[in-house]
């Protein structure tokens, strides 16, 4: 079980580090409103227990980094063909960086043509534009696509898994090894649930100008026409994304990610026995997300929350800000349970920096876990000189202020 300290934790990370969230531990005993799966053991999430089918499952906004559902997401499985975000990834930074580009042609080797599993159908010696490899891999799956790109970019498959090793270190994935540009099984190719979070939120903001063909249905190549896996697209609103994977070992999984207004969500699943319970499992889960949690914005980057006294400054006060958009992702009853507080010595004493911390706020209320974000100085407070300061002091001496 994911404990109170662990997802506050997360929250706290997130608002260090830009916009923020607030969740706790679900409440023993109860069960989280909708439709639930009979099968499965349950998830925690912010409101309690949700059954989940799959084995392992994660379920994230993708402004603020809240976990809305979690199951086993650090435990280490094999990813199948959800490793092809990883290739992706790697492409995606070629062609970003100009070493590839989208009209350049790539060769098919007797390896690439030969490999088993879903494929592209790539003809043996022929020139494939890079970009109907990207289609090949994306929509069909085509584990020869990914091989004629791995041989590509680094002279073989084994040497294109290093650099998908080193790039997923260098992106912040914690528990992530690579043996082929696949997912080929193969007992030392395992990935984590949130791995697969980070990666495809990475994908969908780093490469914003690439995404776009996740949301493609069907690509026709070679006259064999195949349509895109990814049961979200048909059936979620506002679906554009990304991958599904299948291996006997796996069982089926989906990570995937659809975009409602201002607000996204990225869902990764596994072990599932279907591509029905899949398709099923998915569609309930984005769409409890959706439905059970809201954004709930605290304040701007620009806002001034507090004018806080200074003493001995050239000002005599200055605004305490946040510095960063803080926008809270909360299952919808808590709104009106939701308190807010700050907390800052007054006044301050100059010198005072700009992005100099000067206080807290506090985010709480009653049964929303509490949650501390930290305020600073909008401006610089420069201290008043000798002569200036006198007036000063002899004003807070004779009248306490």
């Amino acid at each position: 079980m994911t404990d109170r300290r662990t997802l506050l934790g997360g929250a706290m990370g997130a608002v260090l580090a830009g916009p923020a969230l607030a969740q706790g531990r679900p409440q023993q005993g109860r069960r989280a409103p909708g439709p639930t799966r009979p099968a499965g053991a349950p998830a925690d999430t912010p409101l309690g227990p949700v059954d989940v089918g799959a084995r392992q499952a994660l379920v994230v906004d993708f402004a603020t980094g809240a976990v809305l559902l979690e199951k086993s997401a650090d435990q280490l499985m094999p990813p199948s063909s959800m490793s092809k975000l990883m290739t992706m990834y790697v492409v995606f930074e070629k062609l970003k960086a100009g070493q590839l580009q989208l009209d350049q042609t790539l060769p098919v080797s007797e390896r690439a043509w030969r490999m088993g599993g879903s494929k592209m159908f790539v003809e043996l010696g022929s020139q494939i534009k890079v970009e109907d490899l990207i289609r090949g891999v994306i929509v069909q799956s085509g584990n020869d696509a990914c091989i004629v790109l791995a041989e590509a970019i680094s002279g073989s498959e084994q040497q294109f898994a290093e650099l998908m090793n080193e790039t997923a270190r260098r992106i912040g994935l914690q528990n992530s090894n690579f043996r082929n540009s696949t997912g080929w099984p193969d007992p030392e190719h395992r990935m984590t649930a949130r791995d697969l979070a980070i990666l495809a939120r990475r994908i969908i903001q780093d490469f914003p100008e690439y995404y776009g063909y996740y949301n493609e249905r069907a690509f026709r190549f070679g006259n064999i026409s195949q349509e895109n896996r990814n049961p979200l697209l048909a059936r979620v609103a506002g679906a554009d994304g990304l991958k599904t994977g299948h291996t006997e070992e796996a069982g089926y999984g989906l990570t995937g990610s659809a975009k409602r207004g201002d607000r996204r969500v990225i869902l990764v699943i596994n072990g599932l026995p279907t591509m029905r319970a899949r398709a099923e499992e998915s569609e309930r889960l984005m769409e409890w997300a959706f439905r059970e949690f809201e954004a709930v914005v605290l304040f701007r980057a620009q806002d001034t929350i507090e004018d806080v006294p200074v003493y001995l400054g050239e000002r005599n006060r200055v605004p305490m800000v946040g510095g960063r958009d803080l926008v809270l992702t909360l299952p919808r009853q808590w709104r009106s349970r939701l308190q807010v507080r700050l907390r800052y010595e007054a006044p301050l004493t100059a010198p005072v920096a700009r992005g100099q911390t000067i206080g807290t706020m506090i985010v709480g209320g009653q049964g929303v876990p509490q949650l501390e974000v930290p305020l600073m100085a909008g401006a610089d407070v420069e201290r008043l000189g000798i002569v200036s300061r006198i007036p000063a002091v002899v004003s807070r001496l004779v009248f306490g202020s």
